[in-house]
């Protein structure tokens, strides 16, 4: 936990974020350090890698705490990825704002120039986007498998992900996907190695032709997008580059052969965003892959373009088992009580019909907006009935219903009563509660089962039929829940299940917030269709952008550089203009130390001095080269020439690009600031009033903010 002094004299409310910033440092990079969250009162522990478990322990009942944990909230509700950016670039950026304050520059001005020079960034950021094309339309026939290997690339200011990468060439012909439905995709036994500082740990062999395939088409990196502002003035500079600008916005290296950076495969997508979690990113790449499997079989003659529906993956945890379990399959798994192996065994041979019910399936649940009549006579009122009878009267009415249409199995979106449970297993029906609504709705589309509120609506039409039941793994094999895992399967049910698991129940959390961030930044990249270049490379931009902006606006005295309004009063306009290189270098600062902690995290470098110290020399020849888009491509492309560290490996061509979303991460940006900027001006407001006579000597000192 990280601890600062508040220095009252000072703006407390940054002070604040950036205490509550520094807890999260740690997670950072594809190398994540993860924490231990004791519980004060029961003194159970849980294990953490994400900031949002890492807010959830934390105590934010000041207010500056709220507004971070809306953020933060905010962030994940939205695209459930990049709260830890935000986390540490709202700290970076408090502790820059600070400094600003300290040199006397006004609020306004602050807010100002940092808002559009964080806009600028973003502009910037268009020209290391990475189109995403067609990359579904090779798994039918031959596809290319990354194999996932930990391997150091030295490539740097871009932070490559120590993940390194292996090819296997696999034929997969469509004709046998079927049989390949059938069964399920599961980790392999090689999982990736602890990384010992990166060091290379193996060498992958593959045939000349796939090495060759690769250097001609994995780094082609001849061209790349660019945002062309032509319109603008303030904008259009000239570039000492080797770059040309084509009228389709992308960019043309002069003397070279026309090629266009795109990313074509799906492997190669994963590898590059998997950040280092391999495992997880492994799975979730199997899962788009069998759903992609499954649409193509249900719909053989459906044009349309394939979209991942993150809404039919689900998450089923089995704590206590060995990691080598975990795989997705088709179907539903969920886990049930032991008492009911007996059961599924017997019926496990035979289809099953079933009801779905939307709510809880108990006596006293009544669905929401629920009014009772007053023109109702009750000739018999169940208040006069002990609550033990009334429970047995409304559950002999339940099992009438089944009993009548032969239902024997019962999908529950609420809770159930545990009575009616028994009841059921003596009659032989399966009742399976807290199943979510999506689920539901694939089996009603599967089934043709209606969804229904309360048993008593139930009729022939709402009965679905087809469904059967297994047991997912062997029923000797048990979790620590002493819960038995079980697999719901149907014709045409278009449903994923992702199967966790672990040997330590404290890990069970952690792991699944990993897979869900694998899958979301893999159905970002595919809804948006473009990526930008990561390991570092769009921070690196954003910081070689602003000191190039911060310079220019230094030695011309260029008021006007960031395109502020021309209507501004007198006193803004010379503010901005004595003001704005300090702002932007101050800026600069927060990618300077996102960078420099990221390095530090993955052990490239031992301290942070000298991370920032690498980092700025390479800032400095990006803006001395006149264009710093075209400098982190050139360095880029050095990947496929061979100019890396010689010890990696001999196929240099087989090290894989890193990815980064696109809207996530420019929106957790824009967050971040925007939460700096809303504490920075709410800390501005001073209580004037009888209040200040009661201060001491010591606060009259300075200032004292909220």
């Amino acid at each position: 936990m990280a601890y600062r002094v508040i220095n009252r004299r000072r703006h407390v409310g940054l002070q604040q974020l950036s205490s509550f910033a520094q807890t999260g440092r740690s997670f950072l990079g594809p190398v994540k350090a993860t924490k231990f969250i004791t519980d004060a009162e029961c003194h159970e522990s849980v294990l953490i890698s994400s900031t949002l478990r890492l807010l959830e322990g934390l105590d934010l009942t000041c207010a500056v705490g709220h507004l971070l944990n809306e953020a933060v909230q905010a962030q994940n509700d939205t695209y459930r990825i990049g709260t830890s950016t935000l986390l540490f670039l709202a700290g970076a950026w408090s502790r820059a704002v600070e400094d600003c304050l300290h040199l006397g520059i006004p609020t306004a001005v602050i807010v100002s120039v940092m808002s559009e020079g964080l806009n600028s960034c973003i502009e910037a950021a268009v020209s290391l986007q990475v189109p995403i094309h067609n990359v579904f339309d090779h798994m039918d026939n031959t596809s290319t498998v990354y194999k996932l290997e930990t391997v150091d690339v030295s490539l740097c200011p871009f932070l490559q992900v120590p993940s390194g990468s292996g090819l296997l060439e696999e034929k997969h012909d469509f004709k046998d996907a079927t049989s390949q439905l059938l069964s399920t995709y599961s980790l392999s036994g090689t999982h990736a190695k602890s990384p010992k500082f990166f060091k290379p740990q193996t060498k992958v062999e593959t045939e000349k032709s796939t090495s060759q395939a690769l250097k001609n088409n994995l780094y082609t990196d001849s061209f790349c997008r660019k945002l062309a502002l032509t319109h603008s003035r303030h904008f259009n500079r000239t570039y000492n580059s080797h770059w040309i600008n084509r009228p389709d916005g992308f960019l043309e290296q002069l003397g070279s052969t026309p090629k266009i950076l795109r990313c074509n495969d799906l492997g190669e997508l994963a590898v590059g965003l998997s950040h280092g979690d391999h495992s997880s990113m492994t799975l979730a790449k199997a899962a788009v892959k069998l759903q992609w499997q499954t649409v193509c079989l249900q719909q053989a003659n459906w044009m349309a373009p394939f979209v991942f529906d993150i809404s039919r993956l689900l998450t089923c945890c089995l704590p206590g088992l060995p990691e080598t379990l975990s795989r997705v399959c088709l179907g539903y798994v969920t886990s049930v009580t032991m008492s009911s192996i007996t059961l599924i065994k017997e019926l496990q041979d035979q289809p099953f019909r079933v009801i779905l019910i939307e709510g809880d399936l108990t006596e006293s649940y009544r669905h929401l907006g629920f009014n009772k009549s007053i023109n109702i006579k009750t000739k018999l009122d169940s208040r006069e009935l002990s609550e033990d009878s009334a429970e047995e009267l409304w559950t002999n009415c339940v099992l009438q219903v089944l009993i009548q249409f032969n239902v024997t199995l019962i999908l529950v979106q609420g809770s159930v009563s545990e009575h009616l449970t028994e009841k059921c297993m003596h009659s032989k029906r399966l009742v399976i509660g807290s199943v979510n609504g999506s689920v539901l709705q694939a089996f009603a589309e599967a089934t043709r089962a209606v969804p229904v509120a309360y048993v008593t609506q139930v009729n022939e039409d709402c009965v679905g039929s087809g469904v059967s039941v297994t047991f997912w793994m062997s029923p000797h094999d048990v979790n620590r829940s002493n819960r038995i895992a079980v697999l719901l399967t149907a014709e045409g049910l278009n449903l994923i299940t992702a199967v966790l698991t672990s040997p330590a129940s404290a890990q069970m959390e952690a792991k699944e917030d990993r897979f869900w961030s694998c899958v979301y930044r893999l159905y970002h990249a595919l809804k948006e269709e473009k990526v930008f270049l990561g390991g570092g490379a769009v921070e690196f931009l954003c910081l070689s952008h602003l000191q190039s902006l911060a310079e220019q606006s230094l030695n011309k005295g260029n008021h006007a550089c960031l395109g502020w309004l021309p209507d501004s009063s007198s006193w803004m306009a010379s503010s901005l203009s004595i003001y704005r290189p300090t702002v932007l270098k101050c800026l600069a600062d927060g990618w300077h130390e996102f960078l420099s902690a990221v390095m530090c995290n993955t052990a490239t470098h031992p301290s942070a001095v000298e991370a920032r110290s690498f980092v700025q020399q390479h800032v400095q020849n990006a803006v001395n080269s006149g264009s710093p888009s075209s400098y982190i491509l050139s360095e880029y492309s050095k990947l496929s020439s061979g100019l890396v560290d010689s010890c990696i490996s001999d196929n240099l061509e087989l090290v894989p690009r890193v990815y980064d979303t696109v809207t996530p991460k420019t929106e957790a940006w824009r967050r971040a600031l925007d939460l700096v900027l809303l504490v920075l001006q709410t800390d501005s407001e001073i209580i004037t009033g009888l209040v200040h006579t009661e201060m001491n000597s010591q606060e009259l000192d300075g200032v004292l903010f909220l």
